[in-house]
């Protein structure tokens, strides 16, 4: 496929990228994208053949890989046949693909509403919550990311909240995070009885009676992959039924295969009330998103019209995208996969560079989904300067490694397809990133 690259159209993309494209979370005028002419599974490559192992799965969500056939061929089957039907129409492919979700998730849900991306499938969870409980209030995290539109935004934790906090009824509170706890505390054990404490005052303090939904991501991903603590999900879930609350999850990026399970939170033997899904369920092949739905809530609108809809929900492309992927998932044990490479590979190899390297503070994560917090000292657990981060993004991308970072963590985010030996060269390569730069300082 190389050999029909041409350098060319490479300098054409950037300039008509440069001169006409409006990037997102980005100052337009610093900016220098690297030009990508196509991919295959775990790598990517540029017009002038040079190739990237592709360690950020975009933006963690190409879980099957680049390109996968059985994927494209689901698309080009049904662009065959229907390429777009309006929502209030039967679909063969929605169908199909709803009818897959649900096998997945397991009895107790009962719909799949569609949209187009996982900021609208927060959105419309937020409205079921509201509507069946008759309250207004959703509390989510500090350290939290859940999509760019108006109450995803205003429910998300981290610095993108404050220019755009239009949306109304939202608070936070602190999640666990025993690295950096905010609970003083020693142990994982202590972490969740002082977190959950914390979430009870706020509760509240807020007024149980006003909150209709607590939102959490099972997993946070963009905030640095913080697996929970053993009994906070169950602790959370328990207050969630005490007080009459909606319990969301959000699996936008640590669903389907990301953490070594079908959804997250059946690792952690929690259920939700609604599930917010997008990213892996299709690997970004199409724009889909949507709201997995409790039967209970789900039959709350059986005579109570639902205000809410998109004019692409259950896009036949997209939905078509999701039956190849899924399948394809299934037939060759690629949650799996990912379980296995965590477990056996990742983790210990991630370990090994932490017992190397002091600028890793801690290593943390589940099958492909892991982060390195990087620290000026290991006793302070000081984060490293932004400045530094850009040295070692430099030091991988010149080694044929695209990463994703993250404030000061690199998040070790590889497709679910990835391989032993792909883990092995890129951990060599995280290796000589982190020695060149330790090496400066």
């Amino acid at each position: 496929m190389n050999d029909q690259l041409n350098p060319a159209d490479g300098e054409l993309a950037y300039d008509l990228d440069r001169a006409h494209v409006f990037h997102s979370w980005s100052a337009q005028g610093a900016l220098k994208p690297l030009v990508i002419a196509g991919g295959l599974g775990c790598e990517v490559w540029e017009y002038d053949g040079t190739r990237y192992l592709d360690f950020s799965s975009q933006l963690v969500n190409t879980n099957i890989g680049h390109q996968h056939p059985a994927v494209i061929d689901a698309i080009k089957r049904q662009a065959d046949v229907l390429t777009t039907i309006a929502p209030a129409t039967a679909n063969l492919a929605r169908g199909e693909a709803a009818k897959r979700i649900l096998g997945l998730a397991g009895p107790q849900f009962g719909k799949v509403f569609f949209t187009n991306g996982g900021a609208d499938a927060n959105e419309n969870a937020i409205r079921m919550a509201r509507l069946t409980t008759g309250r207004d209030k959703v509390l989510s995290t500090y350290r939290s990311y859940h999509g760019n539109t108006g109450a995803a935004i205003v429910a998300t934790g981290d610095w993108r909240r404050v220019p755009n906090e239009f949306s109304r009824g939202h608070a936070h509170f602190f999640g666990p995070f025993e690295y950096r706890s905010d609970f003083w505390s020693d142990s994982p054990e202590q972490e969740t009885e002082r977190a959950l404490r914390h979430l009870e005052r706020v509760i509240q303090s807020e007024g149980a009676s006003s909150i209709a939904a607590i939102l959490l991501e099972t997993v946070p991903g963009t905030a640095g992959v913080l697996v929970p603590p053993p009994g906070y999900l169950e602790g959370v879930r328990a207050l969630c039924d005490e007080y009459g609350i909606v319990l969301i999850f959000d699996e936008v990026m640590c669903g389907f295969g990301r953490t070594g399970e079908w959804f997250a939170w059946q690792g952690f033997g929690v259920t939700p009330d609604l599930i917010t899904f997008a990213k892996g369920v299709n690997s970004g092949y199409v724009p889909i998103g949507g709201v997995v739905i409790s039967e209970s809530i789900a039959n709350a609108f059986e005579d109570q019209v639902f205000p809410g809809g998109l004019t692409y929900s259950g896009h036949p492309l997209a939905a078509a995208s999701i039956v190849g992927a899924l399948d394809a998932m299934k037939s060759e044990g690629i949650v799996e996969n990912a379980a296995m490479i965590g477990r056996d590979h990742l983790g210990p190899g991630l370990a090994e560079l932490a017992a190397k390297h002091p600028l890793i503070g801690e290593v943390r994560g589940l099958g492909v989904f892991w982060a390195l917090d990087l620290v000026d000292d290991p006793d302070s657990r000081q984060p490293v300067s932004a400045g530094l981060m850009a040295e070692l993004k430099t030091a991988l991308v010149t080694r044929g490694l695209l990463p994703f970072m993250a404030d000061n963590r690199i998040h070790v985010v590889p497709p679910c397809i990835v391989t032993p030996d792909e883990v092995a060269r890129a951990l060599a390569i995280y290796d000589e990133a982190l020695t060149e730069v330790e090496a400066r300082l």
